[in-house]
């Protein structure tokens, strides 16, 4: 994939790549060099925006059921704790997913866990359901580490969406707190300081001829340059940003808004990326109807870049973003 030369962020490039490359080495030396460095430093659900909106970067063997540890939401109970317990957070999750239907927000948008036996004591295993006013600004009760409580966030269909707005037009990205929920918490902290200067997109390659216009790749043909994806970064300034850790990582398709490493460098796929290993953070989804807006940042003005001997088309002039709250699904902006 590749990320930028460290522009001002102190971190050189080979510190990076060595990280990647102690932790895999056996799968990288089986790809190619070209592909070993494309993936070792960028690459960020069938995925479309579609199939993602609905029920989350859940992929083939994977349920995504996360929650935030030491955090406890408040929230009007749907269920009470006291008399409604489990054994695990994830199972508690799934309760309050459950209570989801096919179209519409969720009877229970988030769950409180209490999971530390000896802390918990006799509250062990107790699971509150619960219903936020705004799912992108949760009711917070209490967090850090005295906190005995796990929560989750469940969004459901045309709930959680964010807008990206650019001058081309706004991109809706379903976001994702079930499969990964410290990427979505920093995204809702961003929405709510009001100002994201700048965050920007500067790297866009099209789909070229290697894939075709509904992400699936061409038989035959390279798996680029261009590597059919545009790339940028959420890091606004003045805005304290800390490293991600590593959440679900399902194979990345057309649309899936994935981070760079661990932020905030981030990037959209504008095709379905088999070829790339499971590596990336997926956070989120652009909304499939919004994907020719990706599709013309795409296409515009770009000059050629080397970023550690991988070819990278770098735009002529960024794309500044402005991040916006998203009413419903069918909503351009709040």
């Amino acid at each position: 994939m590749g990320r930028r030369p460290t522009e001002g962020r102190g971190r050189p490039f080979w510190i990076l790549v060595a990280a990647v490359l102690v932790s895999c080495p056996l799968a990288y030396l089986a790809l190619s060099t070209a592909l070993r460095q494309h993936e070792s430093r960028f690459s960020s659900h069938s995925y479309d925006g579609a199939g993602q909106e609905g029920r989350g970067a859940a992929s083939g063997d994977e349920d995504c059921c996360r929650g935030r540890e030491h955090l406890e939401l408040w929230g009007a109970a749907i269920k009470w704790g006291t008399d409604h317990k489990f054994n695990s957070s994830r199972d508690c999750c799934r309760a309050c997913k459950s209570m989801c239907g096919e179209d519409g927000p969720c009877l229970c948008n988030s769950w409180v866990f209490c999971g530390d036996r000896e802390r918990c004591g006799d509250r062990f295993g107790e699971c509150w359901l619960k219903k936020q006013e705004d799912v992108l600004l949760p009711a917070l009760h209490d967090s850090g580490e005295k906190v005995i409580w796990t929560s989750g966030l469940i969004y459901g269909k045309g709930e959680g969406i964010v807008g990206l707005e650019t001058d081309y037009g706004m991109l809706r990205i379903k976001l994702f707190p079930d499969c990964a929920p410290h990427s979505v918490a920093y995204i809702l902290e961003l929405l709510g300081s009001r100002h994201c200067a700048g965050c920007q997109i500067y790297r866009a390659e099209g789909r070229g001829h290697s894939w075709d216009t509904e992400g699936n790749h061409i038989s035959d043909a390279s798996f680029g340059p261009p590597y059919a994806l545009i790339q940028g970064t959420l890091e606004a300034e003045g805005f304290l940003f800390k490293k991600l850790p590593l959440e679900v990582c399902p194979a990345l398709r057309r649309g899936s808004v994935a981070w760079v490493d661990s932020g905030p460098d981030f990037f959209i796929s504008l095709a379905n990326h088999n070829e790339w290993r499971r590596a990336y953070t997926v956070f989120g989804a652009v909304l499939p109807e919004d994907m020719d807006i990706a599709e013309k940042i795409a296409g515009l003005e770009t000059k050629s870049d080397v970023w550690d001997n991988i070819n990278v088309l770098v735009l002529e002039k960024p794309i500044y973003l402005k991040l916006k709250r998203i009413a419903d699904i069918g909503a351009r902006e709040s």
